[in-house]
């Protein structure tokens, strides 16, 4: 509405300009006719250059609101985030790098105060390290990390699949076997194929479904809530190239067996289960990275 006003502006004021000159033109005197010329020439060149200016000035006024208000909605805000944190778990981008909030705000259209406030919440779930007069970046792989995230997950998921068990009906059940039967059909298509990458990320959010349905009857609403977060840092640690983006061939085998303890109520072999498809992960175990 405002660009087709200033254009209906530019056109009338250039019209009016177009007016004089032709009532100049038939006048006897040639220099003042030129001088008329040339004062109507530059009164059209500063009003041509007015029009532009506003029109940028506008345009820019625009870009600053739509960024404000896209984030100002929770959801669009609670887009980015997601967003973000699933390209933080998927390996998006490299461990150690650091993280710019002036880079990231224009691929999301935003204010980089409002991609800062983000990093923070994503900060404070363990996906990115802050650090001051350094800013974000990407954690780091390290053994460590990665084995003291795998004894939280065997602790976590172990104790919350055997609750799971005592407690959960055929609904639970119902959405475990759907759950793994969906996750097993990837794995499958993978290990036909042999390439990982292009399902990675299929792969990757239907075996968090799978890990997280394990504890979805435990009747404790904190323990999902923390297994969760342990979760997608300890997917971060292990996914890259060169871990296979933390697929292992075993997953098939590993995952039919713990359904199977899980269906048959066998709380301890289904601990056992958990344990070792997990185990691999353990400090003594894993030998992918070479970092501390």
């Amino acid at each position: 509405m405002i660009s087709e006003t200033f254009v209906k502006f530019n056109n009338t004021s250039s019209g009016i300009a177009q007016q004089k000159i032709n009532q100049q033109i038939s006048c006897p005197n040639d220099s003042f006719c030129q001088s008329a010329r040339q004062e109507i020439f530059y009164f059209i060149l500063i009003l041509r250059l007015m029009y532009y200016l506003i029109i940028l000035y506008l345009y820019s006024v625009k870009q600053y609101l739509f960024g404000k208000r896209a984030m100002s909605d929770p959801t669009v805000e609670f887009d980015v985030f997601n967003n973000l944190r699933d390209r933080l778990i998927a390996g998006a981008f490299e461990h150690g790098a650091k993280l710019r909030a002036e880079v990231l705000r224009v691929e999301y259209d935003c204010s980089a105060s409002n991609i800062r406030e983000i990093l923070f919440r994503l900060s404070m779930a363990g996906l990115v390290d802050f650090q001051e007069q350094r800013g974000f970046r990407v954690p780091v792989q390290s053994k460590t990390r990665r084995h003291e995230l795998a004894e939280m997950r065997i602790l976590l998921e172990a104790e919350g699949l055997e609750r799971s068990i005592n407690n959960g009906g055929v609904e639970w059940e119902a959405r475990l076997t759907g759950a793994h039967h969906k996750l097993s059909h990837i794995e499958s298509r993978i290990s036909s194929t042999g390439e990982v990458e292009p399902l990675a990320a299929l792969w990757s959010v239907a075996e968090k479904e799978f890990h997280q349905t394990l504890l979805a009857a435990c009747g404790s609403t904190l323990m999902q809530t923390t297994h969760g977060l342990i979760y997608d840092q300890f997917r971060q640690q292990v996914v890259n190239a060169k871990t296979n983006y933390g697929y292992y061939s075993d997953n098939i085998v590993d995952h039919k067996a713990i359904l199977d303890a899980a269906l048959d109520r066998n709380a301890p072999l289904a601990r056992q289960k958990v344990h070792e498809h997990l185990a691999r992960n353990l400090r003594e175990n894993h030998a992918d990275i070479d970092t501390k």
